[in-house]
């Protein structure tokens, strides 16, 4: 797979969230050489021109006029204080996730960033927050800021991997980033071993052999950068990788939001959509549209 990634959609509520994707954006655009775009969607206010009198219809489209005006001065001044270069600026209207994945498609985005936003637990179930409504429904990979420091370069990216066939995209693009930005890969497969307990002997011979496939799957051309794989053990994948990417001190997650069905990421949501959840720092996902191999 040759992956290539010239256009980035920023796409912005203005939130603190969003500045922070911003820095990553940007420096995605310089590691890259692509473009950048700025994306803010605003609610569709047609529904409301129906329930006011005539008489009023004109001053309230007159004042979403000048509402999409300010939207867009705002994105400029942003740019002006970061010293970006947009390709684009984009005002639309609609529904968030819906209008975010349509300009990605119109516009021919490689790469969506955006800030993750923080739901109760119920909402995550039943909802889902924005981001991962938009990774969900996305044709191109999303990139997530996460909770902490936002950064602009990389140099420690984790790449988890469970030996399926789509483990072999998520390293077609953790090659690239890692040769974008210069940085070390750590390709990482979690054992859940949930609370069965294993002797020493047996439980060193399931990572030596874990260990080992890990090594010998296809050889990739080595860059300028160094390739180590790991193996842990954790109660389940998704806490197991956030854990070893705070105790390791990853700058980015690389993964894909593959899972076996439907009604699995309805209810239960990927590993990565756990992951985005309560990592500390920005998640490269891949969508379910990959998967399809």
């Amino acid at each position: 797979m040759n992956v290539k990634i010239k256009h980035i959609l920023w796409a912005t509520d203005f939130s603190k969230e969003a500045g922070d994707a911003l820095k990553i954006a940007q420096g995605f655009a310089k590691a890259f050489n692509a473009r950048l775009t700025a994306l803010h969607v605003v609610p569709d206010y047609t529904p409301v021109l129906h329930e006011v009198v005539a008489a009023q219809v004109a001053d309230f489209s007159m004042r979403i006029r000048e509402l999409r005006k300010e939207t867009r001065k705002k994105i400029e001044a942003e740019a002006g204080k970061r010293r970006i270069t947009f390709t684009d600026i984009l005002v639309e209207s609609g529904s968030a996730p819906k209008k975010i994945v349509e300009t990605a498609e119109r516009k021919k985005a490689d790469l969506i960033v955006i800030g993750r936003k923080g739901l109760s637990a119920m909402e995550k179930v039943f909802v889902g927050s924005v981001a991962n409504q938009v990774l969900r429904a996305s044709s191109v990979p999303v990139l997530m800021t996460g909770g902490g420091k936002p950064r602009a370069s990389f140099k420690k990216i984790l790449v988890p991997t469970d030996f399926s066939v789509q483990e072999e995209i998520e390293r077609d693009y953790a090659w690239a980033l890692a040769g974008a930005f210069g940085a070390d890969l750590t390709l990482l497969h979690v054992l859940e071993l949930h609370e069965y307990s294993f002797s020493p002997r047996e439980l060193q011979a399931v990572f030596d052999d874990v260990l080992g496939r890990l090594k010998k799957r296809k050889a990739r051309t080595k860059g300028s950068f160094q390739v180590r794989e790991d193996v842990t053990r954790a109660v389940n994948a998704a806490g197991g990788i956030v854990e070893y990417a705070e105790r390791k001190k990853s700058d980015l997650i690389v993964m894909s939001t593959c899972t076996e069905g439907f009604l699995q990421r309805f209810f239960l949501g990927s590993n990565t959509e756990k992951v985005i959840a309560y990592a500390g720092i920005p998640v490269f996902a891949i969508p379910a549209a990959f998967c399809k191999v």
